[in-house]
């Protein structure tokens, strides 16, 4: 997977010098003179070299609109202020790193190498994610009440009382609950249920609609 650097600098002469450093290096690099100028593309993978200071929208600011569109690209913030409060709230929200300008060359690369790994395991992440959905999607409302009855260690009657039905019936949405999801055992059933527990709540697993 080919990855860039993406770097976000209102001021043209450093942006141009550290483009310069880091393709001497060899990252591929994109530049962008505003916060805005990076909104209006697609970016290709790779992290974003940002400037925390900026006319118009700063770089704290692109943070947290990113963060609403769930980029997958990791953040290194440059700073010519030795703001404390600006670094807190960037590495709460996320950031990989808070460098001062000029960074050394050895931190640039350094940061930059860990952003890049980062992107990747964002992007698996988010690829693995996205397939539970998927799965998760194929279940009727009924299935959907078993599977978070399941979960929480219910047994087949206790969940066939609850929902008023069979423990046969129950049987069989438990059955298809788990040739759906491709999950093998209840083991690999409570670790995909973690991995959905991520974004969502267990109450919004149980819409209580009859099936």
């Amino acid at each position: 997977m080919t990855q860039v650097v993406h770097v976000v600098d209102d001021d043209e002469g450093f942006r141009r010098s550290v483009a310069r450093l880091l393709r001497a290096c060899g990252f591929g690099v994109k530049e962008y003179g505003s916060a805005q100028d990076f909104l209006d593309v697609k970016p290709e993978p790779g992290c974003i070299l940002l400037d925390v200071r900026m006319p118009r929208m700063g770089g704290l600011e692109l943070q947290r609109q990113l963060a609403d569109t769930e980029s997958t690209l990791p953040i290194v913030f440059l700073s010519s202020h030795a703001d404390v409060p600006d670094s807190v709230r960037a590495m709460k929200a996320g950031a990989e790193d808070f460098l001062s300008k000029p960074a050394k060359k050895s931190e640039l690369v350094g940061a930059v190498t860990r952003a890049f790994d980062r992107c990747r395991q964002n992007i698996e992440k988010k690829s693995m994610h996205d397939a539970l959905h998927v799965l998760f999607g194929t279940l009727t409302p009924r299935e959907r009440q078993v599977f978070a009855l399941v979960v929480e260690g219910r047994l087949n009657k206790q969940i066939a009382h609850e929902l008023n039905t069979t423990e046969r019936t129950i049987k069989a949405h438990r059955h298809n609950v788990m040739s759906k999801l491709h999950v093998k055992s209840f083991a690999e059933l409570m670790t995909f249920a973690e991995h959905l527990k991520s974004d969502a709540t267990p109450a919004s697993w149980r819409q209580h609609e009859s099936a």
